[in-house]
């Protein structure tokens, strides 16, 4: 979790409400509403003291049912998908493949944010591939204000790969790249790339077989 979230879940848990945090922080509404949507909120005595007390119990509630029926439908969604099957798996990465990868018949690239989405990515490459370790290597994409050796450690962390898996840092210092956007990726993009090594089950062969497997599920569609 970054700094400024920290610091907002803080203030949020001790009973502020977004536009206090937007006045400490510099954090937009917008940004903490997504944050805290399903956080339970209870306000404290200064923020009862700048509005009635009557429409602050009634957005109370509110928020608290809001956050109560959200809880229920997790639930309900976690127990509706149950466990996974091989296959289900592979259609799931295969998936995440068509959304997140490259179409080049000669390269085998993914790239996200997501730390959830590069973790089954990773699972996919080698539960479903065969591929280990050693066929796999990561770059990460950063901006100035991200800490290079932190983001390392995190990737390393979400992956479970080695040092020597990750290539050099690129640092994207493109000044008409909006700064708001630099702050919401605190760890910046893994972008995945499948290595042969030798192996031409691994290489261009591979590619090819995963246009397949695209090509199969989209022409069903």
């Amino acid at each position: 979790m970054n700094k400024g979230k920290l610091q907002a879940q803080n203030l949020r848990d001790i009973g502020y409400s977004y536009n206090m945090i937007q006045a400490k922080l510099g954090i937009s509404k917008s940004t903490l509403s997504n944050w805290f949507r399903d956080r339970p909120f209870t306000p404290n005595h200064e923020v009862l003291n700048r509005i009635q007390y009557g429409p602050i119990k009634s957005a109370e509630r509110s928020h608290n049912q809001k956050v109560k029926e959200i809880e229920e439908l997790l639930k309900v969604g976690v127990k509706e998908i149950g466990s996974l099957t091989k296959r289900d798996l592979w259609l799931l990465g295969l998936g995440v493949y068509i959304g997140e990868g490259t179409k080049s018949y000669d390269s085998i690239r993914l790239a996200n944010a997501d730390p959830m989405v590069i973790k089954l990515a990773i699972k996919w490459f080698k539960n479903i591939i065969g591929i280990s370790n050693k066929n796999i290597s990561i770059r990460l994409h950063l901006y100035p204000d991200n800490n290079e050796q932190v983001c390392v450690k995190y990737w390393q962390s979400v992956t479970g790969l080695p040092l020597d898996s990750f290539y050099k840092v690129y640092i994207d210092r493109r000044e008409n790249k909006i700064k708001v956007k630099r702050k919401k990726l605190p760890f910046g993009t893994a972008h995945i790339t499948i290595r042969a090594n030798g192996n031409k089950d691994y290489g261009v062969r591979l590619s090819r077989r995963m246009m397949g497997w695209m090509q199969g599920v989209l022409s069903q569609v």
